[in-house]
């Protein structure tokens, strides 16, 4: 529905990825005596550290593991430390899809986690369209987002997934503001700005297109100024631009 960029490569690795430092590890995967007593459910020390790393990445960033994803060591070898297990068994885990599967059931059936998806999905959707129009960047529309998906303890879906419901929300915000905007305008105020943004700049372009494509900097009042015929004279003790 919605084509448009929402988040650069940098911000989303923010919000999705694990963390590198090791600082959030001691944050957000502190393990407890419940979650100490659910792995030791599991047998193998592959699947015991496999399992606790799902859970952690349930809590942030919300999501699921990729398979074959490549675990930040700061965050494999703190895992390890609380079980006394060394960081190299989880390596025989990511070959084992059933088991990662498995997992997925079982965390979420002892802890409470939620696919995105039917009514759930719903909800936050119309809540994306809610908070779509006071959105202060297409970035903190996402960000509101995920944290309520792990408000709500509902795993997160793709990325791609979530930038374009961020995308149509905010497509649907524009349009709703353009048609309240279009309804407070008279007929004479309507031909007026419907001449102004066909008028063309140089032949080329329409100052509309022109002024979205401004780059805005300490010229840019003169330069928009001028643009619409406004620009006066310098004033005393302000240059011209020539030296």
């Amino acid at each position: 529905m919605a084509h448009r960029a929402v988040l650069t490569a940098r911000q989303r690795a923010a919000l999705f990825d694990l963390p590198m430092d090791e600082i959030a590890p001691l944050r957000h995967y502190t393990l407890d005596d419940e979650d100490i007593e659910h792995i030791r459910t599991r047998r193998r020390p592959e699947n015991q550290i496999g399992f606790i790393l799902q859970l952690c990445a349930f809590r942030y960033p919300g999501r699921l593991l990729k398979a074959g994803e490549v675990i930040p060591e700061p965050l494999s070898r703190f895992v390890a430390a609380q079980l006394g297990l060394k960081p190299d068994d989880l390596l025989p885990y990511a070959a084992r899809e059933k088991t990662r599967r498995e997992h997925l059931d079982v965390l979420r059936k002892m802890y409470g986690y939620k696919m995105f998806s039917g009514k759930r999905a719903k909800k936050l959707r119309k809540l994306l369209d809610q908070n779509s129009e006071s959105a202060q960047s297409s970035e903190g529309l996402v960000r509101g987002f995920v944290e309520e998906c792990r408000r709500r303890l509902i795993i997160l879906p793709g990325i791609s997934v979530i930038e374009r419901h961020c995308a149509d929300a905010l497509v649907a915000a524009e349009r709703r503001v353009d048609a309240r905007i279009a309804g407070h305008l008279d007929a004479i105020m309507r031909a007026q700005l419907d001449s102004l943004l066909s008028e063309e700049v140089d032949g080329r372009v329409s100052r509309f297109i022109w002024l979205r494509q401004f780059e805005v900097g300490k010229n840019s009042a003169d330069g928009i100024a001028n643009l619409f015929g406004l620009g006066g004279k310098p004033t005393d003790g302000c240059s011209s631009g020539n030296a």
